[in-house]
């Protein structure tokens, strides 16, 4: 996963991989259903979440990373890579040996998870994804205007308790320099 570069399309001043990306997905996961059961009256198992979500783009590992544009141009290319995605999974289901096989499957099968969980790991991809375009617009890349706009968007259609909260309480402090956070 550490080989996989995320963003391939497009400059990247700081470059992120699929492994680092995962970290970060799995951490936001973990958060978002922290406040989701803290505020909206949830009963999610934050740490399953958070492993769930380490796995979440693991199929990268056999196809790559394809570009959101490419990969959601039109319906039937989204429908043909899902397929894609399934394949890889179950392929590296197989790979696993025999006595870890059902673990492996109800880490990387997603049709094994609940619709919960889905979508609190979808919230947090799109999310680290949102953050990504945060840090680059930063650094100067306006290459990313059209991904934030994008993301915006999508993260304001969720209307989701557990998202706005994410946005509104933590999405601030990651554009804060290690002397601001500390700062008294």
């Amino acid at each position: 996963m550490k080989l996989i570069n995320r963003w391939p399309l497009m400059r990247n001043v700081s470059k992120e991989n699929v492994q680092e990306h995962s970290l970060q997905v799995a951490m936001v996961a973990h958060a978002l259903a922290l406040i989701r059961n803290q505020y909206f009256a949830g009963n999610l198992d934050p740490y399953r979440i958070a492993t769930l979500a380490m796995f979440h783009d693991v199929s990268e590992v056999l196809t790559g990373d394809l570009p959101t544009p490419v990969k959601y141009y039109n319906p039937a290319i989204q429908q043909e890579y899902k397929k894609i995605e399934q394949i890889a999974e179950q392929k590296l289901i197989e790979m696993a040996p025999a006595a870890f096989k059902e673990d492996y499957a109800a880490l990387i099968d997603k049709r094994s998870h609940s619709e919960d969980e889905r979508f609190i790991i979808k919230a947090a991809d799109v999310i680290c994804a949102y953050l990504k375009t945060l840090e680059e617009l930063a650094a100067g890349n306006h290459e990313f205007e059209l991904a934030k706009k994008r993301l915006d968007k999508i993260l304001k259609d969720y209307q989701s308790g557990e998202v706005n909260y994410f946005l509104e309480a933590y999405v601030p402090s990651f554009s804060l320099s290690l002397d601001e956070i500390t700062q008294e």
